[in-house]
């Protein structure tokens, strides 16, 4: 199952310009505050801020169920997976793909 869009990756060159800058926009502090990744919550929609990520394009989440199936299920219909399934913490998986047309998009799922 799909439950949407709940994550959104900006790619930033300096985190702790950017850090300020979206704790102001979004009114809420960082729940993740580290060098590598600063994450905000706003409901239940994540905002994360990647300084490692400045030659990749902004990347949009889909929450999955069971993101190696939907994986397999997507390569089927075209989509090239950018690496494996990875674990960034506490058990979340991500991945990211690319569709036929060359537009990225992300799948995370949940512990």
């Amino acid at each position: 199952m799909n439950t949407g869009i709940r994550t959104v990756i900006y790619p930033v060159e300096d985190i702790a310009e950017a850090k300020a800058l979206y704790q102001s926009l979004l009114g809420v502090e960082p729940y993740v505050d580290e060098p590598y990744y600063v994450g905000f919550r706003v409901g239940d929609q994540e905002f994360g801020l990647d300084p490692n990520g400045m030659h990749k394009e902004m990347t949009t989440y889909y929450n999955v169920d069971d993101i190696h199936g939907r994986v397999a299920q997507l390569q089927a219909l075209g989509a090239i997976p950018q690496g494996e399934v990875r674990d960034v913490g506490g058990g979340k998986l991500v991945v990211t793909l690319t569709d036929p047309d060359g537009n990225t998009f992300g799948l995370s799922q949940e512990p």
